[in-house]
């Protein structure tokens, strides 16, 4: 295929282990890539996942690449490092139930042009990510989305966020473990406009202000499905930070009165900056 098909630019390879991607690397026009790599038995076979040597070989190979998802994936700080020093045009990076090894996080900061970074049901963030000292940020990256993942562990999530410190977009949708004392930490990121919570019912309204309220750019909230956040326990400084947002949906859950009760006060309201209610 590689020989063949020159001007390739998108592949997407489920159960791939390393071997597979020495031929990968030999479409140099690959911009979009999807690789799901298997542990275990399959047909009485045991196939390998993708590793750092994988990930290496596909940095080296594929040098255009500007979207990366990897599912499965083992791998460490050195292929994360592989493919931010290769991949220079890498703009938008996924990674879905992965496997990397402690300290994959630091790797990120070689990625000089990324602007969103993905993680989807992943078990852990980063087991082991060292000191905060050593971690770097990526200067370029906008959005940061987390779905389906567990957040439990306090290091890993600062961590986390360290890296991501100038993020404009934080989405956390259905992730486990989100609790007051976690969310707190997101306060790292003090350029946030954007901010969309939903299915995290650990969090409180305290938890959320505390946050909220130490954004100074914070322009859009989203909050759905968020049920130990109540309508009753809405504070005035929330409120008056509700007031001038461009963009604000409120149904932290299924009793959720607040948008229903603001209709014809004038919240939400501020020059050309509106209110969106979510519809019933």
């Amino acid at each position: 295929i590689a020989e063949e098909c020159p001007t390739l630019q998108e592949l997407e390879l489920h159960c791939c282990g390393d071997l597979a991607l020495r031929g990968i690397a030999g479409i140099k026009n690959l911009q979009v890539v999807k690789l799901m790599g298997f542990i275990g038995v399959f047909y009485n076979s045991t196939i390998s996942t993708i590793s750092d040597i994988g990930l290496t070989l596909l940095a080296q190979g594929c040098r255009r690449l500007v979207k990366l998802e990897l599912c499965g994936c083992e791998g460490s700080y050195d292929g994360i490092k592989a493919i931010g020093q290769c991949c220079q045009m890498l703009e938008e990076l996924t990674l879905s139930e992965h496997r990397m090894d402690g300290g994959w996080l630091a790797g990120l900061s070689y990625c000089g042009n990324l602007k969103t970074l993905r993680l989807r049901s992943c078990k852990s963030i980063d087991k082991s990510p060292g000191a905060d000292e050593h971690l770097g940020s990526c200067l370029t990256l906008e959005e940061l989305h987390l779905q389906g993942c567990q957040i439990r562990d306090k290091q890993s999530v600062k961590a986390l966020f360290l890296v991501c410190e100038n993020v404009r977009d934080i989405v956390l949708h259905d992730c486990w473990g989100l609790e007051d004392d976690v969310f707190s930490l997101a306060s790292i990121c003090r350029r946030v406009k954007l901010l969309s919570l939903e299915g995290c019912s650990l969090l409180t309204i305290k938890g959320l202000e505390l946050v909220v309220l130490s954004w100074k750019e914070l322009q859009r909230l989203r909050v759905m499905s968020c049920n130990n956040i109540k309508d009753t326990e809405v504070t005035p400084e929330l409120a008056t930070l509700f007031s001038v947002l461009k963009e604000l949906i409120w149904r932290p859950d299924s009793r959720s009165l607040l948008s229903s009760n603001l209709a014809g006060t004038g919240m939400g309201r501020k020059g050309d900056r509106f209110f969106k209610r979510s519809k019933d």
